[in-house]
């Protein structure tokens, strides 16, 4: 692994990155699927939905297993945009990781929820309405999700 960082060191960050912050993400969203009575198989059908419309609520373990890929391609897509902006962030900011975790958490919640939900074949309402679980799901990507790709993206930065 550390040959890996030293030798594309924003590939790495972003494998890794997207990885862990990816697992976490979905081991949270399996979470809140298993509390509402779905499955974890409904939660990825969900998911394949985005691509596939509303037709992918009725696949079977097939599209469930396609909901995990699009879920993993989103986690690194997003690993690596955090990966360029974590590499070029400035030393003071840089050394923040929670705080720079919070600041991306926030945008890839509000861009996920805002921008390409609505425009994709997602077949529910996306709302930004306050409740416990949008603030836990609010929560889970600062935390959860964008800190293990800012701590990965920090081995980026030169010096």
């Amino acid at each position: 692994m550390r040959q890996l960082f030293h030798r594309n060191p924003l590939v790495a960050a972003t494998l890794v990155g997207g990885a862990i912050g990816g697992t976490l993400d979905l081991a949270f969203a399996v979470g809140m699927a298993l509390f509402r009575g779905d499955t974890a198989a409904d939660l990825l059908r969900t998911v394949a939905s985005g691509a596939l419309g509303r037709a992918a609520l009725d696949g079977g373990a097939g599209m469930a297993a396609l909901g995990l890929g699009f879920h993993f391609a989103l986690s690194w897509g997003w690993a690596a945009l955090i990966g360029m902006a974590v590499r070029d962030l400035p030393d003071g900011l840089a050394g923040r990781p929670l705080a720079v975790a919070m600041i991306a958490g926030t945008l890839v919640f509000l861009v996920m929820r805002q921008v390409v939900l609505p425009l994709s074949g997602f077949p529910f309402p996306v709302e930004l309405a306050f409740s416990l679980p949008l603030l836990l799901d609010w929560i889970s990507h600062m935390f959860l999700f964008a800190l293990p790709m800012v701590l990965a993206a920090r081995r980026t930065r030169a010096g």
